[in-house]
């Protein structure tokens, strides 16, 4: 599990970026409550996404962005626990992939330049701020891709611990990985398995009637 670390991020502030996509990634942030309620915290996501170049300057972001975020994340979860749940592509699901490739199309997204560093070395910047519809094309272009991708949508899986809505992208040997994150869900699992054994074993057995 990745934690978000960019100084605006309310502490503790748990942010998950091991989904395996930036949209994925986008979806965890209902889990386990509301993430995007407020600007700071978009912007730890935005930065810890990988949308931008470390370092970049978030500050030109106004209060509108975490609601634009928010309803591409609904329209990017209709259509990913859709295709999970094997649906067939009903009104709402057709109104939910017209407004990703609305966002998609809207805007180019952020283009990273190499420059040089203090050092010498190159590394990304941005030649401008990143409006909100170049950040949200990224996002939305990555759900395209993912979605028209057979190897990639048949990696597409739903976590297996108890009352988590993580999906993930299983890249696994085998395809065979269960959580959305071994250190999460796949510790609660174990621990609740040891649990289950231990209280088993302590069960008194029951007394003989013959």
């Amino acid at each position: 599990m990745a934690l978000a670390t960019h100084p605006d991020a309310p502490a503790p502030y748990g942010l998950r970026f091991d989904a395996g996509r930036i949209c994925l990634d986008l979806l965890a942030t209902t889990h386990p409550s509301e993430r995007l309620d407020a600007l700071p915290a978009l912007r730890a996501w935005i930065s810890g996404s990988g949308l931008v170049p470390p370092g970049t300057p978030l500050t030109h972001a106004d209060p509108d962005w975490p609601a634009a975020f928010r309803e591409l994340r609904g329209d990017v979860g209709r259509l990913v626990r859709g295709r999970l749940a094997r649906e067939v592509y009903d009104l709402a699901l057709t109104h939910a992939l017209a407004r990703v490739n609305e966002a998609a199309a809207r805007a180019a997204p952020p283009a990273p330049r190499a420059v040089h560093a203090h050092d010498g070395t190159l590394v990304r910047e941005l030649a401008d701020p990143p409006t909100c519809a170049e950040l949200l094309a990224g996002v939305a272009r990555d759900a395209v891709e993912l979605l028209t991708d057979p190897a990639a949508r048949a990696g597409l899986r739903q976590c297996e611990g108890d009352d988590c809505p993580i999906v993930y992208l299983d890249t696994s040997r085998g395809r065979r990985r269960r959580w959305c994150s071994s250190e999460v869900c796949g510790n609660r699992e174990r621990a609740a398995r040891h649990r289950r054994r231990t209280a088993l074993h302590r069960t008194p057995p029951a007394p003989d009637r013959t």
